[in-house]
């Protein structure tokens, strides 16, 4: 979930859901095991599991699993993007991988900024089926903030496509979206913990942040305190509610709460957003922590720029699990070709990835190899390698 976005959507939710929140500072739920705890002390069975899956998900050299066949380029399209907010840096790198996938293509597109207000979304959404677009990407908000403007476009046939729009990937009904483009929560929650537990060797103290007031974020957050579970060695001392809105206001203060809770206790975090580990790392450094040591940190969840960057750095932040934003941009614009074909929607989702110094190797986002060449192949007519041999036999 983007930073942004969510601040944008806790303002709506936060008054309809403060009676359903009741998780308001995290408590110790006893005592865990030192930091110096043997490997694989906790939990052999669950530490083999969460170390294979992690393995599968630092690798950067993965084949491209996604589609490999679909309709032929329909020519001449025209898309409008309409952005939550281009500050915010997911909404802003899918925005750059849609113009790339639409010059390949042969489409036009332009980009209307909401400038992360609710007035602001509805009004660029506004503007965006005015222009009367073939279709039309909502990027990083709720459609449900812009009811009257889905409507409209429904009404004109425009069809739409969300990034990040609603909870799940894939079509939606109500929302009326033709497909929605994000990872699974599940599993970004449950490689997170995964993470976790590797990184302790089956052994830690956790804190959890999150924001009870936004129900997709609480949800997060809930997955991941079930998968920590999965391993007796790993305990979770606090879950901390801070709302994304409130991040750079309150999170100093809550570290150097839990930095004289548990001064030794506390070897992990994991945050529904990086954007915490940003506003956390002040009061670590503050305490004379090493930017490399305890607690290691992992984002679960959009992998911005200036996460890469603390992380490469080795300061106060260990891992992130980043969405693939410039390939998600090709994938819309080829589920768009789709829908303009009569075809259906892919069905595909990308993979969770882990993203660390050792493996990103100085890079500021996530761009697996194969996509593009792969949507290439597509709207060119060209069949899977495997497909084109088989008929060469044939003949």
């Amino acid at each position: 979930m983007n930073r942004t976005a969510v601040r944008a959507g806790a303002a709506v939710l936060a008054v309809a859901v403060a009676a359903l929140t009741g998780c308001e500072r995290g408590s110790s739920t006893g005592p865990a095991p030192p930091p110096s705890a043997p490997a694989g002390s906790g939990c052999p069975a669950a530490l083999a599991r969460a170390e294979a899956a992690v393995r599968r998900a630092e690798r950067t050299d993965s084949a491209w699993n996604g589609p490999v066949t679909g309709p032929r380029a329909v020519p001449g399209r025209s898309l409008v993007l309409v952005a939550q907010s281009m500050t915010n840096p997911g909404v802003a790198g899918v925005a750059e991988g849609v113009q790339e996938a639409a010059g390949a293509i042969g489409w036009r597109v332009r980009v209307i900024d909401g400038q992360g207000t609710p007035a602001g979304i509805q009004a660029a959404f506004g503007q965006a089926v005015a222009l009367r677009p073939d279709g039309i990407v909502i990027a990083g908000f709720d459609p449900r903030l812009t009811s009257q403007q889905v409507a409209h476009a429904g009404a004109e046939h425009i069809p739409l496509i969300g990034w990040h729009a609603v909870a799940s990937p894939g079509p939606s009904r109500d929302p009326a979206l033709f497909t929605n483009v994000t990872t699974r929560v599940g599993d970004v929650a449950r490689i997170s913990a995964d993470w976790v537990i590797a990184h302790g060797h089956g052994a830690a103290g956790v804190v959890v942040f999150t924001d009870a007031s936004i129900p997709f974020a609480r949800n997060k957050s809930e997955l991941i305190t079930k998968e920590l579970g999965t391993c007796a060695g790993v305990r979770l001392l606090a879950e901390e509610n801070i709302p994304l809105a409130d991040t750079s206001s309150r999170t100093p203060q809550e570290v150097s709460s839990l930095l004289s809770r548990f001064p030794r206790r506390w070897t992990h975090s994991v945050a529904i957003n990086d954007v915490y580990f940003a506003d956390a790392a002040p009061a670590l450094r503050a305490a004379r922590r090493k930017g490399a040591g305890a607690p290691y940190n992992i984002g679960a969840g959009d992998g911005d720029p200036s996460a890469f960057q603390r992380i490469n750095s080795r300061q106060f932040q260990a891992a992130t699990v980043p969405e693939a934003l410039s390939e998600q941009g090709w994938q819309i614009v080829d589920e768009f070709n789709r829908a303009f074909a009569g075809a259906p929607a892919s069905g595909y989702v990308a993979p969770v990835h882990i993203a660390t110094a050792a493996n990103s190797r100085g890079a500021t986002s996530w761009d697996p190899p194969g996509y593009r060449a792969a949507y290439r192949r597509i709207w060119e007519g060209q069949r899977p390698a495997g497909q084109m041999r088989s008929a060469a036999m044939r003949r």
